[in-house]
């Protein structure tokens, strides 16, 4: 890697190592964030200048050429990433005070050091700021919250008769994507129409391989039985072909085809391939027609509009491809209450498409800053023309008011329950009497029958509800707890979590983490500390979790409470345990009291899921998983063969070698597996 440095510790990288483990690669721009970080903290305590004066001196050494630039603060955490046509003029706006707020100006007098990565061009410059923002969440950069992966539509592409199926996460297995699409349902609701559409097989590949006999989809014309030839591999690839042509934007050139084909079977008297035909178009028009709106001149299009206001904002996006309407979802974005719908918007919209696929047409309900420059970085990323606009009259206008309306609804939605949350922890923190207003709450519950499968689960509220992606589950491990002891169970999740906790982020300075205003707040990250943590469980469980608190000498940073199921275990009558009081009962009818019972359900669901899910992947484990060298081929080589795993532990060493791909080294060793005490 080449780095220029500049004075007081900046670094203006020029060319940068494609080896580098943790490289972002935009275009043929490769990134290595391990290196800069070895850079600075060679460099960051060199000099005494901080705030403006410090970015002063590096705006004489910067370039009149588009590029990256990333702020830090003492800590060496990047609190700003932002992108330049020419970096000297950007930053220079900094060292002047050209910034639009006051959180703005608190940023610039709390950097203490800088990065600068320039390319080649300012698209690149737009693409790579999205990256970095995605993968360091800046506190105060506009955060794309609530990011879950899509669901799509995958029609593999590595096996004779190519399979339909829905897919999240990773596109490890070859085949084609189509999406994405709002919801799971929304995936299930088409595949189960093009099922009826285009006869294709939804079974894995190990069922496929296993029939020797159509399955009871054959039987009600849901699948055209590839498994056991009743069609010929021909006929499906034609199936394949068209039912990706119609999830590729070409539904009306697919439904002529095959209007044409029913015509044409009709013409030869062949009324029941005529009525095939006519079954597999009406399931095509099922699709296109049961998903709410479909604007018939919207053909492949993602719409955004947002609703900004009382310092939240709502942007709703809805997608619509080959005609049809794929679901909708709302985010709440974290952005700085003083900037406008369009900026939020316009930095909303290169980090939701970081990891997306990109449709030809984009409309918004705003007009955005950087509208020219997004198309244009979205050409070049997605490799095909991608328009963007605000459209004034006709239909898609009319589309654009529709997902507005939405946004608006989610927006209302979202203000009153944060209001109702707010309210919550205020009465939650004076009935406990908490030194200050939490913000981040820990409930924590067990799961197991008689002891076995024994799960801890741990779910997270905060002030805008519970946070999902800080829920953890903790499968019991200790072989020294007897089964069913839930204080041992609830010791060893405690010693988990917290002494992982201070191993990742250290004791809490509770002062510093004090929120003295809504600024602080809305600039604050979600912190990692919890304030209150709630255990289900009375006077025994608080005082094995007091231990451990004692052990790791955090009791005076945490509020233990321990909340009791009442008499009879009656709802209402809980009774609530606080170091120093005596236990006690709300009135039935306190919100509080509400708010505590929903949390407790909370994690009570969790555990319990966790537990479920847990079992029953115990249930299901199959004895040849245990055998080392038995992969997924062998081990349905060895079911094909003898039908079940118990059946495989009867077998003899010959029988064993009898079975294709098996060895007899391969046999000797599931053979011993299974006699154990029995010589070979």
């Amino acid at each position: 890697m080449n780095a220029a440095k500049l004075p007081d510790g900046g670094i203006l990288y020029d060319e940068l190592d494609e080896d580098d483990d943790e490289a972002v690669v935009v275009g043929e721009l490769v990134v290595g964030p391990s290196a800069a970080i070895e850079w600075n903290e060679a460099l960051r305590n060199e000099s005494g200048l901080k705030g403006a004066d410090l970015i002063a001196e590096f705006v004489k050494h910067l370039p009149n050429a588009p590029g990256v630039y990333r702020m830090f603060n003492e800590a060496g955490d990047v609190m700003y990433v932002g992108k330049a046509r020419s970096l000297k003029k950007r930053v220079g706006n900094y060292a002047q005070g050209r910034v639009h707020s006051n959180r703005l100006a608190k940023m610039v007098r709390e950097t203490a050091h800088m990065e600068f990565v320039t390319t080649r061009t300012e698209t690149e410059a737009l693409l790579l700021e999205a990256n970095l923002i995605k993968r360091l969440r800046p506190r105060y950069n506009v955060l794309l919250r609530d990011d879950k992966s899509f669901p799509y539509i995958m029609i593999t592409g590595d096996h004779r008769a190519p399979a339909i199926f829905k897919h999240r996460g990773a596109r490890a297995r070859k085949g084609a994507y189509f999406g994405p699409f709002a919801s799971a349902s929304a995936v299930g609701r088409t595949i189960n129409s093009l099922q009826r559409a285009f006869l294709l097989r939804t079974c894995t590949d190990s069922v496929f391989e296993s029939r020797t006999r159509p399955c009871l989809l054959y039987q009600i014309k849901r699948c055209s039985g590839p498994c056991t030839h009743e069609i010929s591999d021909e006929g499906y690839a034609g199936l394949v072909q068209e039912a990706q042509d119609f999830l590729s934007g070409k539904s009306q050139t697919v439904k002529a085809t095959i209007a044409g084909q029913m015509a044409e079977a009709s013409e030869d008297l062949d009324f029941e391939r005529a009525a095939i035909y006519r079954d597999r178009l009406s399931a095509l028009s099922h699709v296109q027609s049961h998903q709410g709106i479909n604007p018939a001149g919207v053909e492949e299009a993602d719409v955004f509009a947002i609703q900004h206001e009382g310092g939240l904002s709502c942007i709703q996006v809805f997608f619509f491809r080959t005609g049809q309407n794929w679901g909708n979802r709302a985010y709440f974005p974290k952005a700085d209450p003083q900037l406008t719908g369009a900026e939020v918007l316009n930095a909303f919209l290169a980090q939701f498409y970081d990891d997306k696929p990109i449709p030809k047409q984009i409309l918004l309900s705003e007009v955005v800053e950087e509208q020219e420059l997004l198309s244009m970085a979205f050409c070049e990323k997605a490799g095909h023309k991608v328009t963007i606009s605000v459209p004034q009259r006709g239909e898609k206008k009319d589309l654009v008011d529709h997902v507005l309306a939405n946004a608006r609804e989610a927006h209302g939605r979202k203000l009153a329950e944060t209001a109702s949350q707010g309210r919550l922890l205020q009465g939650l923190a004076h009935t406990f009497s908490l030194p200050y207003v939490p913000r981040r709450i820990e409930i924590y519950d067990n799961s197991h029958i008689m002891g076995t499968n024994a799960v801890g689960g741990m779910v997270v509220a905060g002030p805008e509800g519970y946070v999902k992606n800080q829920y953890r589950k903790f499968n019991i491990k200790s072989t020294d707890i007897t089964p069913g002891d839930d204080f041992g169970m609830m010791r060893e999740v405690m010693t988990r979590r917290f002494s992982r906790l201070i191993k990742e982020e250290g004791l809490p300075d509770r002062g510093a983490l004090a929120v003295t205003s809504v600024e602080d707040a809305n600039d604050a990250a979600f912190p990692a500390w919890p304030d209150v943590i709630l255990i289900d469980g009375g006077q025994g469980q608080m005082t094995a979790v007091r231990a451990i608190l004692d052990e790791l000498g955090i009791r005076h940073l945490v509020t233990a409470i321990g909340v009791a199921k009442g008499v009879d275990r009656e709802a209402g009558r809980e009774r609530f345990f606080v170091e120093g009081r005596s236990d006690f009962s709300l009135p039935p009818r306190d919100p509080v009291l509400y708010f505590i019972q929903r949390m407790r359900d909370e994690a009570h669901r969790f555990a319990i899921g966790s537990h479920r899910a847990r079992r029953k992947k115990e249930m299901i484990k199959n004895p040849l998983d245990e055998i080392s060298g038995i992969g997924p081929g062998r081990k349905r080589k060895l079911l094909q063969y003898f039908g079940t795993a118990k059946a495989v532990s009867r077998a003899g060493l010959t029988d064993l070698m009898a079975v294709e791909g098996i060895s007899e080294a391969v046999a000797k060793q599931v053979y011993n597996h299974f006699h154990e005490n029995r010589a070979s």
